[in-house]
């Protein structure tokens, strides 16, 4: 446990001679500034690059100085705003400007600087290290690349979706949480319909959807398709061919639920174009029933007591007729690469793990997970309790989001006092990594989605979406996958089979 007062000793020998005396600061060698009193003590200065997640905290925080300490490290942070984030680090890889250690996302243009050697190889060196060696070959697999590992994952759960719904409301009206399509499409449509807040109007949904319902891993059109036996993106057939996600019967079926609900008006009709943030209100209102979501019901809970005090959530599962299925996601929210500019020799790409790892160590853990005692938390026994929330979010979250932690998974943990739907909607997410179904294009390689998938992928976005709202029929609908097909499609599949294929050959 790292208590305020022990952190704050800690780091003044990092601050002293900056603080007090005003001296100047030596370069460190890739750009960056080593302070004296830092180098004095045999800290290593390390450059990091990462999202701005929140308010962007100042570079003496207390977090900042524990984790210095701890490490060894003189840890210098540069924050960037998300929504520039993949640019700027394009421009940085270009100009070879970068630091010891930079977060990157899993996307064509970071694909093709790992191939081309601007970053450490790190797989065979994970052996050295017990708690990045501990962690399920999954998550690496997730941001390889040719069958090699270039980064620490920032891991996130493999398998986050679970239904949120209106339990005062299920139970009211006699309803169970949905397995079928048919189920789907009942309790929908007595949420919307059948008055569940008794106010008389015709103003409550069953289901609401954002602009991104059929996008990325959180795609509801997805989720809904899997349950129901579909493929999570992509499948491979008997021939070993790829067939994607939009060609099979399951996710054609789930299409045309979605096209029903709307032409009967059962979901809103401007989830074209509303954001995700405007559904969340929506729900936290008292205005929707069901949310299959990667969020916490606790959080929700909250949120929509203040508008409904007696309203219920609840977390359940999700299933279809043959038991629990889900798309597995990525299991990082990107990862942490090494450069070989800026990190030369063997020797200080170990220093650089060292300190990944380091950051996974009970008291590192306990740091990133609940920040310090005393100001974040406080021990109450069996468990921890947490004080400020607000100060946690401002504080401790931009860390906790930007580097690598598994929770309170290190051993001896005392757990933070949570409410009992709090701990049911962490099981269940633990619970569903049994039940996830891969994608198997993942982390293969297709010259054809490096120059095109983007556009292909929202040729067919927009395709779907068309066939819900009634602008296409079938045979339209058909039409636009010959049309995808022909534009790149099928020399995409024909990629990732060949990919795949040789990728079974690797040692």
């Amino acid at each position: 446990m790292i208590k305020q007062q022990t952190v704050l000793a800690m780091g003044s020998a990092l601050l002293l001679c900056a603080v007090l005396t005003g001296c100047s600061w030596g370069n460190a060698g890739d750009g960056s500034k080593q302070s004296p009193a830092a180098a004095e003590n045999g800290f290593y200065p390390l450059t990091l690059v990462v999202n701005q997640v929140g308010e962007t905290p100042p570079h003496d925080s207390d977090i900042e100085k524990a984790i210095g300490a701890y490490t060894n490290t003189d840890l210098q942070i540069q924050w960037i705003p998300t929504s520039g984030y993949d640019d700027k680090v394009n421009v940085m890889i270009a100009s070879s400007e970068l630091p010891k250690l930079i977060k990157l996302n899993y996307t064509p243009a970071t694909i093709g600087a790992l191939k081309s050697g601007l970053f450490w190889e790190i797989g065979p060196y994970l052996k050295e290290y017990k708690n990045l060696s501990a962690q399920s070959p999954l998550y690496y697999d997730n941001i390889s690349v040719d069958g090699k590992i270039y980064g620490v994952p920032l891991f996130r759960d493999l398998g986050r979706a679970v239904i949120h719904y209106r339990k005062d409301w299920f139970d009211a009206s006699g309803a169970a949480v949905p397995k079928t399509l048919d189920d789907w499409y009942r309790v929908i449509k007595q949420m919307s319909k059948g008055d569940p807040d008794h106010n008389g109007k015709d103003d409550t949904y069953g289901l609401m959807l954002d602009k991104r319902y059929n996008q990325d891993t959180s795609s509801t059109l997805t989720r809904l398709s899997v349950t129901q036996g579909g493929p999570n993106k992509w499948q491979i057939d008997g021939g070993g061919r790829f067939v994607p996600e939009f060609m099979t019967e399951p996710f054609f079926d789930t299409m045309k639920l979605f096209r029903k609900l709307y032409e009967e008006k059962l979901i809103n009709q401007d989830f074209a174009v509303v954001d995700a943030i405007e559904i969340d209100k929506a729900f936290e209102a008292g205005r929707a029933a069901i949310r299959i979501s990667g969020g916490n019901a606790q959080t929700m809970q909250d949120k929509l007591s203040k508008a409904v005090p007696t309203a219920v959530v609840e977390a359940a599962p999700v299933e279809g007729p043959e038991g629990r299925r889900l798309p597995g996601e990525s299991g990082n929210a990107g990862f942490l690469a090494i450069p070989r500019d800026s990190v030369s020799s063997v020797d200080e790409l170990r220093k650089v793990l060292s300190f990944l790892d380091r950051l996974m160590d009970p008291p590192m853990a306990s740091l990133l997970v609940k920040g310090v005692e005393g100001r974040h938390w406080k021990d109450a026994g069996d468990v921890t309790i947490p004080l400020d929330p607000e100060a946690d979010a401002r504080e401790v979250k931009p860390y906790r989001d930007s580097l690598p932690q598994r929770g309170e998974s290190y051993p001896n943990a005392k757990p933070m006092k949570q409410t009992e739907l709090y701990r049911k909607n962490v099981e269940l997410t633990k619970q569903n990594e049994q039940y996830i179904v891969a994608n198997p294009a993942l982390t293969l390689d297709s010259a054809t989605y490096a120059e095109r998938g983007k556009e292909l992928e929202q040729f067919i976005t927009d395709a779907e979406t068309r066939f819900i709202m009634g602008k296409l029929d079938e045979a339209g609908w058909r039409a636009e996958i010959e049309r995808w097909r022909k534009a790149g499609g099928d020399r995409m599949a024909r990629e990732y089979q060949e990919a795949y294929e040789i990728s079974r050959k690797l040692p």
